[in-house]
């Protein structure tokens, strides 16, 4: 008696297995493009300038608020220590995120309350105020740079849990590394930008100001070389992103709060941090470069001659 005929389920099992091929080949190339063209999820990371491996990923959205908190308090002349207490504060009481709810009436990144003094609802709700205010509390409790970081922030915040901010130490304490610019070259944003129409180089200005004053763009003289891109034949009007390239001089001598080094790596991470929002897509200082798309993870040296002068500046591009 012959053997049965085993063709049916030898073809079985090929069609199984080319359909297994075929879509581990699909994943397989869309998170090829999604690394190529940077459209994967949106994320920003900060590593140590130590080389200790230590890092601390976190959203665009995050990363945009801590940049605020950062610029206002060095802004100030406030020390690094000062920087980490709110960014760690921040972190505790909404995840760095502008949140409109909370205990009882508390709102925003440090979860302030019109209803004790901290401003109107409108008022908490600008991250720059916030920041202000909560600097202005932390300024007035003594040597609050000698004190451990859960006993500066409860002084200012009077909280309920006040041990749970001392988890939170470590990831700020990168992050004002990277923010107050002491840290070079460690702050990285990759993913899709804001939609078209947003950003350009009238939108870095603005934000500029509203994070450091008006003193960093009339005092450093910033340039800015606008141009117009031209749009695709199948894009809308309306939707015509502009391009251009705001360019900031780096002050020679130290500042009141670091070196002229560290104020450009400042200026660098606090455009990088703003990149989705913004718009920005690429950011040079001290002969590296961060661009977003396949690399935006890492920051490379241009390779291109005049890397010396470039330190005198910061270069940021907008709308490619």
């Amino acid at each position: 008696m012959s053997e049965p005929y085993p063709q049916p389920k030898r073809r079985g099992r090929l069609l199984r297995f080319g359909a297994a091929l075929v879509v581990l080949l699909s994943v397989a190339g869309y998170l090829a493009v999604q690394h190529l063209t940077g459209s994967a999820a949106p994320r920003c990371r900060v590593v140590s300038g130590k080389g200790d491996g230590a890092s601390y990923q976190f959203t665009p959205e995050q990363a945009v608020n801590a940049a605020t908190i950062s610029a206002v308090g060095t802004t100030r002349g406030l020390p690094e220590r000062a920087v980490t207490i709110a960014l760690a504060t921040a972190l505790q009481e909404s995840g760095l995120r502008n949140i409109e709810h909370g205990d009882r009436d508390s709102l925003g990144l440090f979860q302030q309350r019109p209803s004790q003094g901290w401003g109107t609802e409108k008022q908490i709700m600008d991250p720059t105020y916030a920041a202000t205010m909560f600097y202005d509390h932390l300024a007035k409790v003594p040597d609050y740079t000698g004190l451990p970081l859960t006993v500066a922030a409860q002084r200012v915040q009077r909280s309920g849990y006040p041990e749970a901010y001392a988890k939170h130490e470590s990831d700020a304490a990168l992050l004002a590394a990277a923010l107050t610019g002491r840290s070079a070259a460690t702050l990285t944003c990759q993913g899709r930008p804001a939609p078209a129409g947003a950003g350009g180089p009238d939108a870095v200005r603005a934000a500029l100001v509203r994070d450091f004053g008006r003193d960093v763009l009339q005092t450093a003289g910033a340039e800015v070389g606008a141009r117009t891109s031209s749009p695709s034949p199948t894009a809308p009007a309306t939707a015509r992103p502009s391009a251009g390239t705001v360019t900031i001089p780096v002050p020679r001598k130290s500042t009141a709060t670091g070196t002229a080094r560290e104020r450009g790596w400042e200026l660098a991470h606090w455009a990088v941090a703003n990149s989705s929002a913004l718009r920005i897509s690429r950011v040079s200082f001290a002969g590296r470069v961060w661009a977003r798309g396949g690399f935006a993870d890492e920051w490379r040296p241009t390779g291109a001659p005049g890397a010396q002068a470039s330190a005198e500046q910061v270069r940021i591009v907008t709308g490619e």
